[in-house]
């Protein structure tokens, strides 16, 4: 690749989902100090996009919601995927990518990760690396568990760490509130509180519930909402004793159920329909427990070149 500094050059816009865990069982910590999951993941419809362009070096902007909150440097998983995809192809990772984030940053829905997903396959259509699905996904798995569902988007169940993914089918459409929470929470925090809450206990290995699988296949939202678990929320409500109102509050104002998405501390609301998301939002508003509402339906379709 020739390094340039072009600015007419072509650029590369990749949108990508945000993500959903409606059930996610969590085993005992591997001598590895990862846990085995049966993770089921719905994308929703909050997007990131990440334009990637020629550039003398590699450099990482963004705009959007907090965006403070995240590094710009090659810590960010966006720029770490980059470098990975450049040395397997033994090209320099030259690009300046710019992260258009709308996922709630820390928020258990997947953000960081959906910006690595986005990065990877805007870095893959400019370079013109050729990569195969798989290797892509060999990437995303070394970056990180999520990275691989961000990829594909839809539905799927991820084993292992969460990486290892089977496509899921699902039935109809979904309706979400989500509740963003001030503040982040450290996914290796909520971890290393479930292993304090489980000390001692025999945690059984984590299966998916056939009940919620044949919910996203009917698309029943009422099925699916007596299915939904998370076995990360005692450990977020926790760390965050907070979130306790927030469902609280969700549920009052009507939502078929409620749980934490992911690790936290986004809250995340099943609701009937359209007309009812509406509703739970404006409730969960105008109840002071969060500091912001998105509505959202799933499933979405995963990172696409626009």
């Amino acid at each position: 690749m020739t390094d340039t500094t072009d600015t007419t050059a072509a650029s590369v816009t990749v949108r990508v989902p945000a993500k959903v865990n409606v059930q996610l069982a969590v085993g005992a910590a591997r001598a590895d100090g990862f846990h085995d999951l049966a993770n089921v993941f719905l994308a929703v419809g909050l997007h990131d996009e990440v334009t990637a362009t020629p550039s003398d070096t590699l450099r990482i902007t963004a705009e959007g919601h907090d965006v403070d909150q995240i590094p710009l440097d090659r810590t960010n998983l966006a720029a770490r995927a980059a470098e990975l995809l450049a040395a397997r192809h033994g090209i320099e990772p030259h690009v300046h990518l710019h992260i258009r984030k709308d996922i709630p940053v820390a928020g258990g829905m997947a953000g960081g990760s959906a910006d690595a997903a986005g990065a990877l396959l805007a870095c893959d259509t400019l370079w013109s690396t050729g990569a195969s699905r798989d290797e892509l996904l060999s990437i995303c798995a070394e970056l990180g568990s999520d990275v691989p569902f961000s990829l594909v988007g839809g539905a799927a169940l991820g084993r292992g760490r969460g990486e290892l993914l089977t496509p899921l089918p699902v039935g109809g459409t979904f309706h979400w509130v989500f509740a963003v929470a001030d503040g982040g929470l450290s996914t290796p925090a909520v971890y290393g509180e479930f292993d304090r809450l489980t000390a001692g206990t025999d945690v059984p290995e984590p299966e998916a519930a056939p009940e919620l699988l044949a919910a996203l296949e009917s698309g029943d939202a009422t099925a699916l909402a007596a299915a939904l678990s998370n076995d990360l929320q005692p450990a977020a409500l926790s760390l965050r004793p907070s979130l306790t109102a927030t469902l609280e509050a969700g549920i009052a104002a009507g939502a078929l159920a409620a749980l934490v998405s992911g690790s936290g501390p986004t809250t995340a609301f099943l609701v009937k329909d359209a007309e009812a998301a509406g509703e739970v939002a404006s409730a969960l508003m105008a109840s002071g427990t969060c500091r912001q509402v998105r509505v959202a339906d799933s499933p979405a379709v995963g990172a696409r070149v626009l």
